[in-house]
């Protein structure tokens, strides 16, 4: 009697675990195949845009603003019979430059040698060739910071005999951040008319799902001065004038709606 009840438990307790892992298949069964379902349908929408629903409105942000810089180049060309000469002249000319340039607050880091060259010069006589001397030419790329000194600095170039005096060229030393204002009023000016669209067709807005932009920079005021200045003559210092000028940008948004 007791040897019966043994196999009667024992048979129990082997249906139980044949139930337990016939259900733990099942489980494994339907979670194999949910994750086989979900990457099909993942595999046969890729590349298949979502069918959503858009609007697309520009907006523009301007920015006016005063150049705070001006570029400018400045050198001299020097002739004489023999190199020596004409580098010593040169180099006694551009010295005199470098010391007036620290006299008006212009800092080394904003002077740079754009040239520097020694070329021979010629004579043609009866179609013949003849070596008149040396040219030693050398140019300096400034930074004014203080615009109001850069009538100066021309008419003391002029005073100290520097004869070359390149394209002034007003800009902004951080347009970046002109940039930036402007990208904010364009968007804020993009938003607008989406909401006034979005209210008058009776949908509602969502969340931007691309953005692009245009930049137009500013050309300021650019004078050229391509008339050479005497060696050693007196100039009166010219007036400059920046003028002013705008960032723009143009924004295409395009929004979710729903």
């Amino acid at each position: 009697m007791e040897g019966e009840i043994r196999k009667e438990m024992f048979a129990g307790r082997h249906r139980t675990k044949m139930i337990m892992i016939s259900l733990v298949m099942l489980a494994l069964t339907a979670w194999l195949g949910l994750k086989a379902r979900n990457a099909w349908r993942e595999y046969k929408f890729i590349g298949v845009p979502i069918e959503s629903h858009t609007i697309t409105v520009a907006g523009e942000g301007r920015v006016s603003v005063m150049p705070d810089i001006a570029k400018i180049e400045i050198g001299a060309v020097i002739e004489r019979p023999n190199v020596a000469d004409a580098q010593r002249e040169n180099t006694r000319i551009m010295n005199a430059f470098n010391e007036k340039l620290t006299g008006f607050g212009v800092e080394k880091k904003d002077t740079q040698t754009a040239n520097y060259s020694i070329q021979p010069v010629y004579d043609w006589t009866s179609g013949k060739q003849k070596l008149r001397g040396y040219q030693v030419s050398q140019n300096l790329r400034l930074k004014i910071r203080d615009l109001d000194k850069v009538g100066d600095i021309i008419a003391a170039a002029g005073d100290l005999g520097l004869n070359q005096v390149g394209g002034i060229e007003f800009t902004v030393d951080e347009p970046e951040v002109a940039k930036q204002l402007a990208r904010i009023k364009a968007l804020q000016n993009a938003k607008g008319k989406a909401e006034a669209l979005a209210q008058v067709v009776g949908v509602k807005l969502r969340r931007v799902i691309n953005f692009s932009e245009n930049v137009y920079e500013p050309y300021f005021n650019r004078p050229y001065y391509d008339k050479a200045m005497n060696a050693g003559a007196s100039m009166e210092a010219p007036t400059i004038e920046p003028g002013s000028a705008e960032y723009v940008i143009n924004a295409n948004v395009t929004y979710e709606i729903e």
